[in-house]
C-alpha cells in the first residue's frame, strides 16, 4: 500500500497510508524542535529527509522511525528541500542561501590481489576475478557502528585469506576496523567472525602481523588474534598510514610521507606531498602514485617525485598496467600518467568510476553503487609515447605503420621531444611539413612542399581568384616560404636551393653576391643585363663592381647624372675618350672639373680560382629505422657504396633511363622574361650544372675488364650528437629558486616561489631574474668575425663535473646588507619613496641567495623581517602624510597612525625620529598622558644630549596635566601589530592573516588577495617557506 509522508508545524514528521477515499496516520518521528519545513523520501534508499526551522536536517530510518543523522547550521534556519534526480545528492535552502550535500560516502571500499578484486556491496564483501568475470559474495559483514560511517578502505592478507575494513569519522572516538578471516570455500551466506577495534587506519605489514594508528597517534603492531603484539613509539605526529611493502610503511603527517621501517623504527625517505588519500604501488613496487584531493604525483621507491599533476577536478582513483602507465580517473575523465611527466586524457566520463586493474585494453572500474564495470580504452596514444620515450623503436614502427595516430597534439610532441621526422609521417598539410622538414634538416621535403604552396598559390592566382583579396596574402605567405628555405639551405651550404629561394623571391641584391661568393661569373653578368632591364640604378653599378666591369660604371654613373663620378672613374682607370667627353660636357654646362689622384689604383675584384658548381660537403648520417621503413622522406644518408655529396639525393637527374640528347650549350642567354620579369628554369637549378646525356662522348660499354674486386665505398659516417648545455643541468641538481633563474628556467623558478612564499604576482621579479641569469655566465670572443662564446662559472668547480655543477652566487648576503644600508641613510634623510623602492627590491633578492650554513639562513631571514618592519611603518607614514588634517577625525587618525609607527621594530635612530614626530602631534592635541609615556620611551633610547634636555621639558609639562583629551583608538599596554593594509591595530589574540613571504600582517578577511608590502606574494597561502640552502629539508 502506498505512504505518504508530511511535516508540519507540530515539529512532527508523520507517515500516512492511503487508499482511493480517505488517509490515515501510520507513525510519527519525533526530533526536531521547531516547525517542519520540508521533507521527502529518499529516491533509492528506505530513507526519509526533513529540514526545519530549528536549523537542522534530518535523516530518517523508515523501518524503525528513528533518526540516523542530524546536519546542523546555527545560523540558518532551513525553509526547503530538494532530491537530484539522477545523483546521490540532496539540496537545502536556508535564509542566506543554499547548501548542496550527500547523506553518505559513495566510493566502495575495495582492493586488488593480482587477478581478483575484492569490494563492499550491501553489507556483504565480495570477490571479482578478473579472469574469468565471476563475482561472489565470501561472507557477510557487521553492521557499520553509524549509517553515516561506512567502511572507508580494506587491507587483503593472501597469506592467511584475511581483511581489515577501516571505518572514518570526523571524530577520531569513532574511528574503527574490523579484521575478518575468511574461508576460503566460504560461500557468502554466513556472517564471518570479526573482531572490531578502535583505530584510525589499519594495514598488514607482514603475513600475521599489522600496523594500527591509534587516536593518539601512535602505532601498534598486532597479531591475527588482534593481540598487541609491540607498540611503536613515534616522535613525529602522523594522520594516516599506508602499505609499502613488507615491514614498512608510508606515514602522513602535514610535512608530507615518510617511508618507515618498522623494525629499525627509522624513517629511511621523504617526500614532500600535502593531503595524500590514497597510495597505490605498481605490480612490482617500484613506483607508486599518490593520490591527493586535486593532485596526483608519482614516485619511485626511494620516494623521489618523478611527476606531478594539478587538476581542477577531484582525482578519484587509478591503477598501474603491466608497462608502468598510470591510469586514473577524475570526476568526469579518464586520464594517464607517464614517469617521464606526460600526461594526457583517455576518454571522458559521464559519471565518476573506480579503477580496480588495467589488463591490456580493459579498465576494470566499480560504479558508486559498488557494481563492477568493464571500460574499453583506446591505449595507442600513451603506448606510442611510452614507446618513444624508452627508444622502443621497433614498436613505433609498428604503431607508426598500423595506427591511425593524428592530431595537432602528437605532432606537437614529436616536435616536443625531437622527432620532427617522425611528425612529418602524419602531417599532411602542407605549411606543417615545411616547417618540421627545416626543423629535421631536411631540404628535400622542404622543398618538396614549398612548391606545392607556390602551385596553390598560382592556382588562386589564375583568373577565378584574381578578385579574391586572399590573393596577395598568399603571396606573401610563399615568399616567407622560401625566405626560410633559403636560410635554412644556406646554414647547410646547399647554394642551389639558395639560388632558387632568391629567385623566387626576387631577391636580387643577395642573388647577386651568391653568384659572387661561388664565383659564377657567368651568371652575374646575367643579373647586371637583368638589372639594367628593371632600370635598377643601384643594383647595375653594385654588380659592376663586382665583376670590374668599368665601362659599365662609367654608363650607370653618367645615365643617373653623375657626370663628375663618371669623369673621375673614366680618368682614374685609364680611359681617355670617354673621359675627354665627359669633361668637354661638364665644361659646357659650367661645371668644375674634379681633380684625378695621381695615386689612385685600379680597383679590381680578383678573379675567383675555381667556380663552385657542387654544394658544400656534408658528412654523410646512417639512415634511421623510419627512413630504412619508408615511412619518413629520407634525409641525408648516403646509399650504399661510395658517400654521395649532399645534394645528390635531392638534386640528382630525375630519372636516370632517358635519352640521350644532343643540344648542348643552348642555354637561355638571360634568368628574365621579355617583360624584365625573372623566369625560373626549375630543372636547370636543380640539375646543377650536370649534363643531361653523354652523346658526342666515346664511352663505350664493351671493355675487356679483369676480374678485380671493386672498392666498397666508406662507411657512414655518424654524426655527433648536439651537448647539452651546463645549465640544462642546473635545474635538475637544485630545488632552489636562484638555481633555476640563473639556468634561464624562470617558469620552474616562478613555480618554487609560489611553492615556497606563495608569489602569484610575477612582474616584480623582472629586474631581479633578468640580472640573476645575467650573472651565471661570462661571455667572450676567441677568434675574430666568430659568434660570442660563453662560459659559466661554478660554486662547485672542485668537485664538480658537466652534470652535477651549480651555478656560481649572484647575490650575496654581504651585498644586500650594504643596500640596507644605503636604505637606512634614505630614510633617516626622509626619502621615504625611494628607501620604500630600495627595502622591496632587498627583498625579492632575497630568494636568489644560495647559502651554506644554518646561520646564513637566519640571517636571510632576519633581513626579511628588517625590511618587512621598515616597509610597513614607511607605507604607513607615506599614507598618514596624504590625510589632511581639517577636522578633528582627521587629526585623531592622523595621531594614532604616528602612535602606531612608534611601535614598529625599527632602528634606534629611526625609533628616535618617529618618536620625537609623535610627541609633538600628542602635544599639539593636548594627549598629555600618551605624549609622557612616550616621551620616556624616547629618553629609553639614549638620545643625544640636546634632543633629550628638550623632551624632559616636555615630559615635565605632560606630568603636570596627565590625561588625553581625546579617546584614541591605541592601547600601548596591550601588545599589537599594524594590519599592513588598513593601518589599525591588531591586538594579540584577535583573529589575523599573514604574508608568507614577508609575514606582514593583515585583517581577517582579507586572505587571497596579494600582498601590500612585498607586493608579490598571496595573503594568508599555505606555503613551504623560505628554500635558500641545500641544508634546508
Amino acid at each position: 500500500m502506498p505512504i505518504l509522508v508530511s511535516g508540519s508545524d507540530d515539529r512532527q514528521v508523520k507517515m500516512w497510508r492511503y487508499n482511493e477515499s480517505k488517509a490515515w496516520e501510520v507513525d510519527s518521528c519525533r526530533g526536531h524542535y521547531n516547525n517542519v519545513s520540508s521533507v521527502l523520501f529518499h529516491p533509492n534508499a528506505e530513507l526519509i529527509l526533513s529540514n526545519s526551522e530549528d536549523k537542522s536536517i534530518r535523516v530518517w530510518d523508515m523501518q524503525k522511525r528513528t533518526s540516523l543523522h542530524v546536519f546542523r547550521h546555527e545560523n540558518e534556519r532551513f525553509w526547503v528541500l530538494s532530491a537530484h534526480p539522477n545523483l546521490n545528492m540532496f539540496a537545502a535552502g536556508h535564509d542566506n542561501g543554499m547548501i548542496v550535500f550527500k547523506i553518505q560516502r559513495e566510493r566502495p571500499a575495495y582492493c586488488i590481489n593480482e587477478n581478483l578484486a575484492f569490494y563492499v556491496k550491501d553489507k556483504q564483501l565480495r570477490r571479482l576475478d578478473l579472469t574469468t568475470d565471476k563475482d561472489q559474495a565470501i561472507c557477510k559483514l557487521r553492521a557499520a557502528a553509524a549509517f553515516m560511517q561506512p567502511y572507508y578502505a580494506l587491507s587483503y592478507n593472501p597469506a592467511e585469506n584475511a581483511f581489515l575494513l577501516t571505518s572514518r569519522s570526523h571524530n577520531k572516538e569513532q574511528c574503527f576496523y574490523d579484521i575478518y578471516r575468511v574461508a576460503r570455500d566460504s560461500d557468502g551466506n554466513t556472517e564471518a567472525p570479526a573482531n572490531r577495534s578502535p583505530g584510525i587506519a589499519a594495514v598488514w605489514v607482514a603475513r600475521n602481523r599489522y600496523a594500527v594508528l591509534d587516536k593518539n597517534q601512535q602505532i601498534s603492531l598486532r597479531d591475527l588474534s588482534n593481540k598487541e603484539v609491540r607498540k611503536v613509539e613515534m616522535n613525529i605526529p602522523v594522520d594516516d598510514l599506508f602499505y609499502a611493502g613488507t615491514g614498512v610503511l608510508l606515514l602522513r603527517n602535514d610535512e608530507g610521507l615518510q617511508l618507515f621501517d618498522v623494525q629499525q623504527k627509522r624513517v629511511m625517505a621523504h617526500v614532500k606531498a600535502s593531503k595524500v588519500r590514497y597510495v597505490i604501488w605498481s605490480k612490482n613496487m617500484e613506483y607508486a602514485a599518490l593520490l591527493a584531493k586535486h593532485t596526483l604525483t608519482l614516485i619511485n621507491r626511494k620516494l623521489e617525485v618523478l611527476c606531478t599533476q594539478q587538476e581542477s577536478t577531484r582525482v578519484k582513483s587509478g591503477a598501474w598496467d603491466d608497462e608502468g602507465i598510470f591510469l586514473y580517473t577524475t570526476s568526469n575523465h579518464i586520464k594517464y600518467a607517464l614517469t617521464a611527466g606526460d600526461c594526457g586524457i583517455v576518454r571522458t566520463l559521464d559519471l565518476p568510476l573506480y579503477i580496480l586493474a588495467v589488463r591490456g585494453t580493459i579498465l576494470y572500474c566499480l560504479n558508486r553503487e559498488a557494481t563492477p564495470v568493464e571500460v574499453p580504452v583506446d591505449p595507442t596514444e600513451y603506448r606510442f609515447k611510452l614507446a618513444l620515450i624508452n627508444r622502443r623503436i621497433d614498436e613505433v614502427l609498428n604503431m607508426v605503420k598500423s595506427s591511425t595516430l593524428v592530431g595537432q597534439s602528437i605532432i606537437s610532441y614529436l616536435e616536443k621531444k625531437g622527432y620532427p621526422e617522425i611528425a612529418l609521417h602524419f602531417v599532411k598539410d602542407e605549411r606543417t611539413r615545411f616547417g618540421l622538414a627545416l626543423e629535421c634538416g631536411n631540404l628535400e621535403v622542404a622543398l618538396e612542399a614549398a612548391k606545392v604552396k607556390m602551385t596553390v598559390s598560382y592556382a588562386k592566382n589564375s583568373l577565378l581568384f584574381r578578385a579574391n583579396a586572399n590573393v596577395s596574402s598568399q603571396i606573401c605567405d610563399d615568399k616567407a616560404i622560401w625566405e626560410a628555405l633559403g636560410e635554412a639551405a644556406l646554414i647547410q651550404g646547399n647554394h642551389q636551393v639558395v639560388e632558387m629561394a632568391y629567385q623566387r623571391t626576387k631577391n636580387f641584391e643577395k642573388l647577386s653576391f651568391l653568384y659572387l661568393v661561388t664565383g659564377n661569373m657567368e651568371k652575374l653578368s646575367k643579373m647586371m643585363k637583368i638589372a639594367q632591364m628593371r632600370n635598377d640604378a643601384h643594383g647595375h653599378y653594385q654588380t659592376a663592381l663586382y665583376l670590374g666591369d668599368i665601362e659599365e660604371r662609367i654608363k650607370v654613373l653618367k645615365g643617373v647624372g653623375q657626370t663628375s663620378l663618371a669623369y673621375l672613374t673614366a680618368a682614374t682607370h685609364g680611359y681617355e675618350e670617354e673621359a675627354a667627353a665627359l669633361k668637354s660636357e661638364l665644361e659646357s654646362k659650367g661645371q668644375p672639373i674634379p681633380p684625378v689622384d695621381p695615386n689612385a689604383k685600379l680597383l679590381v675584384p680578383p678573379p675567383p680560382v675555381c667556380k663552385l658548381e657542387e654544394n658544400w660537403p656534408l658528412l654523410s648520417t646512417a639512415r634511421g629505422p623510419f627512413e630504412l621503413l619508408g615511412l619518413v622522406p629520407p634525409s641525408k644518408a648516403a646509399g650504399a657504396g661510395v658517400s654521395q655529396k649532399p645534394a645528390a639525393a635531392a638534386f640528382a637527374v630525375a630519372d636516370d633511363e632517358m635519352e640521350e640528347g644532343g643540344a648542348w650549350g643552348e642555354e637561355g642567354d638571360y634568368l628574365v622574361g621579355e617583360d624584365g620579369e625573372i623566369e625560373v628554369d626549375e630543372e636547370d637549378v636543380l640539375a646543377g650544372t650536370a649534363d643531361d646525356g653523354e652523346e658526342g662522348w666515346d664511352v663505350e660499354d664493351d671493355l675487356a675488364i679483369p676480374d678485380v674486386p671493386a672498392a666498397t665505398g666508406s662507411e657512414d659516417v655518424v654524426v655527433p650528437n648536439r651537448g647539452q648545455a651546463p645549465t640544462s643541468y642546473w635545474p635538475a641538481n637544485s630545488r632552489l629558486v636562484a638555481d633555476h633563474v640563473a639556468a634561464g628556467s624562470f617558469e620552474s623558478a616562478l613555480r618554487l616561489l609560489h611553492d615556497q612564499l606563495g608569489v602569484v604576482n610575477k612582474k616584480p621579479f623582472k629586474e631581479v631574474f633578468m640580472s640573476t641569469y645575467a650573472s651565471s655566465r661570462v661571455s667572450f670572443s676567441a677568434l675574430p668575425n666568430t659568434k660570442v662564446l660563453f662560459n659559466y662559472p661554478l660554486r662547485n668547480w672542485q668537485e664538480a663535473s658537466l652534470k652535477n655543477g651549480l651555478p656560481a652566487v649572484a647575490v650575496t648576503l654581504s651585498e644586500l646588507a650594504a643596500k640596507l644600508q644605503n636604505c637606512y641613510h634614505l630614510t633617516t634623510a626622509g626619502k621615504f619613496a625611494d628607501a620604500i623602492e630600495k627595502l622591496r627590491k632587498i627583498l625579492l633578492s632575497v630568494p636568489m641567495l644560495v647559502v651554506n650554513s644554518k646561520q646564513e639562513v637566519a640571517e636571510a631571514e632576519q633581513l626579511i623581517e628588517i625590511c618587512r618592519n621598515y616597509l610597513v611603518g614607511l607605507l604607513m607614514e607615506c599614507a598618514r602624510k596624504e590625510i589632511p588634517k581639517s577636522s578633528p577625525a582627521e587629526l585623531k587618525r592622523n595621531a594614532e597612525m604616528l602612535a602606531y609607527f612608534t611601535h614598529c621594530e625599527l632602528q634606534p635612530i629611526h625609533r628616535i625620529l618617529t618618536l620625537r614626530t609623535a610627541i609633538n602631534a600628542f602635544f599639539k592635541l593636548k594627549q598629555m598622558r600618551t605624549c609622557a609615556s612616550m616621551c620616556k620611551r624616547l629618553l629609553e633610547l639614549g638620545p643625544k644630549p640636546d634632543v633629550a634636555a628638550q623632551i624632559r621639558k616636555v615630559l615635565a609639562a605632560a606630568e603636570q596635566d596627565n590625561k588625553d583629551a581625546n579617546q584614541l583608538a591605541y592601547d600601548e599596554h596591550n601588545p599589537f601589530v599594524v594590519c599592513s593594509r588598513n593601518f589599525v591595530p591588531l591586538y594579540r589574540g584577535k583573529p589575523q592573516c599573514k604574508c608568507p613571504f614577508c609575514g606582514a600582517s593583515f585583517s581577517a578577511g582579507l586572505e587571497g588577495t596579494v600582498c601590500d608590502v612585498c607586493q608579490v606574494a598571496e595573503i594568508g597561502k599555505d606555503v613551504i617557506g623560505l628554500r635558500i640552502s641545500a641544508l634546508q629539508k
